[in-house]
């Protein structure tokens, strides 16, 4: 036992005095160049950080191609000069757009903790190219949940590539940043991306067991002299969206011409003030469609640029697969006369974001959109009022109140859509070093005539260290509770969700990492005298490989039972009736192919019974990339859902092919085709996208739909010509 305790104190001290490494940022008056080339007398003078780690294949040794970051600054700009040694020049690079993906490619990434809260973090990376990428990290960095890149900043980077290595040069303006003003220590990490060693890399050391970009693990960037009031400029981002189109169905061709903006502003260096008039999102990329099998509505992530920055201080409530209080894509989405999801427009909205102090974040938001007499919808306001107290290393409470009231007095709306209103309570936890983590929360609502049942709480409590992860977790959804604002996947629930899993890493072979996991689901309706609802074991063994690419196969055995009848050939036949239950399995393989090559691929077949019969699924990715100009890939999905007569069989289809071509660094062509059978729906989104000037986009948007059921025939077809425009004042 002694000596136990004895190899924990030195395994706890050693990444104690990892986590200790610091980094000088100095403090320069004269000026830089940003050319890649640091041939400024200011760089001899910056001492780098260096020794960097393995993080893959393994976690215990130094990174054989080292990486240095060297860092000054003046009361402007932070100055970042990176220098990644590599074993070649045969880079991998998919692309030149923005905001690429770094698994797979040669890329170097930077976190900031400017807080040094462990729980936010804003990223900036780039490639031997010099294209460009940023982010926001929330939630501590425990999941890729936390991980926005729709986030976007105005700042300067360029590369250059020499022999056995490449420079990054960066020059990011220190309102890019929130931060307290006399600041002198920020938390920091770096993580390294290198395809022709097959390695990746941190400043810090980081267990394979927690995500590359997890913020427990991060050392320090200390200033020579205390950070000034970097306050950003007002920033106005107006636009101007020309529209026409035609709606075949109802032989309707239409045309407008729309006027908005943004308006950003910071308030004391850490707080942001955003403002909206008349928004218009018809530059974002469309969802990708799923095919759903399920009783249940699936949500969709949101890539709206106004709901991004912040976004995890009011959407974290709750629990995010099954009772998230907050969802912000209900806002400016209504349902009509016929229960078809439409858009609503939105007048305009405010919101307010950032920290106090150290330790203390608020957000209020606040959004109204309009009235639609002819689809029977009122105008609402909509409000959200976070508020997150850090408490211990890097845990927060945070409270929540959610207010949707209607504001139209319309006599088609009725006393029970009057108003709706949520308030709650949360518990997040991390320790410093994540390996314990959870969330612990009670949300109640509000709706008129409603008295009873309608509440929300959960907890879930996660362990990970070594090679052992575990998590209890569980959730109780009232059959009242209401979030017109939220995303409540079903009532009335009893649900427990415990998993464990075991890590094994072997020393030989081509096999870089081994896990077993078994994750037992059951549901309960209490209302129905905790009748038991479903369950569904899952039983999994995956693989990482050598090469990057992936194994996993999967048991999954289900029971349900159907309170409702539900036709599971998802074709109109037949319903299967209600008060039945079925149990049944299917076995699910993937395999992914190496991501580093030019041509690369996922395949994921399954089969076994579903119900009352049986369902065959394949789905597959292909990507081939001839860089760095085009990305071309497709996805395609089939199910064959057999069941015994009088129910009705279906083959369902999902294919999605994408091209993405980068003509340069500033014009883009994206086309992207998605054909879904289950809706009777062939579209077409293709965008081409000049930045004529920072975070300044010109688009022509073309999108087209076809019915394919019965007959080939247009459904719907528009093209937007739209300009955004950002000023500084």
């Amino acid at each position: 036992m002694i000596n136990r305790l004895i190899c924990f104190l030195i395994i706890s001290t050693s990444f104690s005095s990892i986590a200790q490494k610091k980094v000088q940022v100095k403090y320069i008056s004269e000026d830089i160049t940003i050319d890649a080339i640091l041939d400024e007398t200011a760089w001899e003078k910056a001492v780098p950080a260096s020794e960097f780690w393995q993080y893959f294949p393994t976690d215990t040794i130094q990174a054989k191609n080292q990486t240095e970051i060297s860092m000054l600054y003046d009361d402007q700009k932070l100055y970042v000069g990176i220098k990644v040694y590599s074993s070649g020049d045969d880079y991998v690079i998919p692309s030149l757009r923005r905001d690429f993906r770094a698994g797979g490619s040669d890329n170097i990434t930077l976190m900031f903790d400017t807080f040094n809260d462990g729980t936010n973090a804003f990223l900036f990376g780039s490639n031997p190219l010099g294209v460009r990428r940023e982010a926001l990290v929330s939630g501590g960095g425990k999941s890729l949940r936390g991980f926005t890149t729709s986030w976007d900043s105005k700042w300067v980077g360029e590369s250059k590539q020499y022999n056995g290595y490449y420079i990054c040069e960066w020059a990011i303006p220190l309102s890019a940043f929130k931060f307290r003003e006399g600041e002198t220590t920020w938390r920091f990490n770096s993580y390294m991306f290198d395809t022709q060693s097959n390695e990746r890399s941190t400043w810090i050391q980081i267990p394979q067991n927690q995500f590359i970009f997890n913020l427990g693990y991060m050392g320090d960037m200390v200033f020579e002299k205390p950070l000034g009031n970097s306050k950003s400029p007002i920033s106005i981002i107006p636009y101007i969206n020309g529209l026409s189109g035609s709606e075949f169905e109802s032989d309707d061709t239409f045309s407008d011409i729309k006027f908005g903006g943004d308006a950003k502003l910071t308030i004391a260096n850490s707080l942001n003030l955003d403002l909206t008039i008349n928004p218009d999102f018809s530059q974002v990329e469309v969802d990708q469609q799923v095919t759903n099998l399920t009783r249940f509505e699936v949500n969709l992530p949101e890539r709206r640029q106004f709901f991004i920055e912040n976004n995890d201080l009011f959407a974290d409530f709750g629990n995010a697969r099954d009772a998230n209080s907050f969802f912000s894509r209900r806002i400016g989405i209504a349902t009509d006369t016929s229960g078809t999801s439409i858009e609503n427009n939105i007048i305009g909205g405010v919101r307010l974001s950032g920290k106090l102090s150290n330790d203390f974040r608020i957000g209020l938001l606040n959004m109204q959109t309009a009235s639609d007499a002819a689809n029977e919808i009122g105008g609402n306001n909509n409000t959200v009022v976070a508020l997150q107290q850090r408490v211990f290393s890097r845990s927060n409470i945070s409270a929540i109140f959610i207010n949707r009231q209607n504001t139209s007095g319309e006599d088609y709306i009725s006393e029970g859509e009057e108003y709706n209103r949520v308030v709650g309570l949360d518990y997040n936890l991390a320790n410093a070093d994540n390996s314990w983590n959870g969330k612990f929360y009670t949300h109640k609502s509000f709706t008129p005539n409603v008295d009873s049942d309608d509440y929300s709480a959960g907890a879930s409590l996660n362990y990970n260290r070594g090679t052992w992860r575990a998590r209890a977790s569980g959730l109780y959804v009232g059959e009242n509770f209401n979030s017109d604002l939220g995303f409540i996947r079903r009532k009335d629930i009893l649900k427990l969700n415990p998993k464990v899993e075991y890590l094994y890493f072997p020393k030989k072979g081509f096999i870089n990492q081994h896990t077993f996991s078994i994750t037992p689901i059951s549901v309960w309706r209490p209302k129905q005298g905790f009748k038991l609802a479903d369950y569904t074991i899952i039983t999994q063994w995956s693989s990482e490989l050598k090469t990057t690419g992936r194994i996993r196969a999967s048991l999954f055995n289900r029971y349900t039972y159907l309170f409702d009848e539900f036709d599971a050939s998802l074709s109109d036949g037949l319903p299967l009736p209600a008060d039945t239950d079925y149990r049944y399995s299917t076995i699910e393989l993937e395999y992914q192919s190496n991501s580093r090559k030019s041509f690369f691929y996922r395949v994921k077949p399954s089969f076994g019974q579903f119900f009352n019969g049986s369902i065959y699924t394949v789905s597959t990715e292909l990507t081939l990339r001839v860089q760095p100009k085009l990305l071309f890939t497709i996805q395609a999905r089939y199910d064959r859902i057999t069941l015994p007569k009088p129910y009705a069989n279906n083959d369902l289809w999902l294919i999605a092919p994408r091209l993405d071509v980068t003509f340069s660094k500033s014009i883009f062509w994206a086309t992207f085709i998605q054909y879904n059978s289950k809706q009777d729906n062939l579209g077409i989104n293709s965008r081409l996208q000049w930045r004529f000037a920072p975070l300044s986009d010109l688009f022509l948007v073309y999108n087209d739909n076809y019915f394919t059921n019965n007959v080939f025939a247009p459904r719907f077809r528009s093209i937007n010509l739209k300009m955004t425009f950002w000023l500084y004042l």
